[in-house]
């Protein structure tokens, strides 16, 4: 049977006539993208539960806390998105987060990367943009270990890996202390999305805790 290749689109018919036997094969275009849509939706990642969220009124005692802390405190600058890069840890069951910001208020988000987990060292990635194609500096904060530029890739790649907790939006860090839970999906990688990046003008100093309960 010889093979062609022809254009397809959605309800074509394409014939394939042998040269030896003349026997004409029909093939439905149309079946056979049904056939890819259902491998890509097994390929999606579940849904994920939402999160559990507080808020504290003890600003001043977490803001002196925090700021003891070696890795507690950090400048996320007008323009830019702190990525912090929190791993599953084998014998946690559940991420818990904290944060606070002086006199402004920060856009904050958490999503889940599906994947293997090679190291439980917590890290931090620093973007002039939210959008995960665009080009990424890496700034490695004391403590920490910086990551390589690993969300790149297609978007459809990137729709399959990633899973959305919480979108990023407005908080009022500032007025109160932000604080949440998730309970461990599987393994994977939590990204905190630290958003200035709608501010032209003022940077934003955040004290942020981040730990695991089992």
């Amino acid at each position: 049977l010889t093979s062609y290749h022809v254009p397809q689109g959605v309800g074509d018919i394409v014939m394939i006539q042998s040269d030896h036997t003349g026997a004409v094969d029909i093939l439905s275009a149309e079946l056979e993208t049904a056939d890819l849509l259902g491998e890509q939706r097994k390929a999606q990642p579940p849904p994920l539960a939402a999160p559990t969220m507080w808020t504290t009124e003890k600003m001043k005692e977490f803001k002196a806390k925090m700021g003891k802390e070696k890795n507690g405190r950090m400048v996320v600058k007008r323009g830019e998105v702190v990525t912090v890069r929190v791993p599953t840890h084998p014998e946690g069951k559940c991420i818990c987060w904290e944060f606070a910001t002086d006199d402004y208020d920060i856009g904050f988000g958490v999503y889940f990367d599906w994947t293997t987990v090679t190291s439980t060292a917590i890290t931090v990635q620093v973007s002039e943009s939210s959008d995960e194609e665009d080009e990424e500096e890496d700034e490695e904060i004391e403590g920490l270990s910086p990551v390589g530029d690993v969300e790149r890739g297609s978007k459809s790649y990137l729709r399959n890996r990633y899973g959305e907790v919480m979108p990023v939006y407005r908080r009022n860090s500032h007025r109160e202390v932000q604080a949440g839970s998730h309970e461990y999906p599987g393994e994977g990688v939590y990204l905190l999305k630290f958003d200035n990046s709608y501010s032209l003008l003022r940077n934003k100093t955040l004290f942020f805790h981040v730990y695991y309960t089992s």
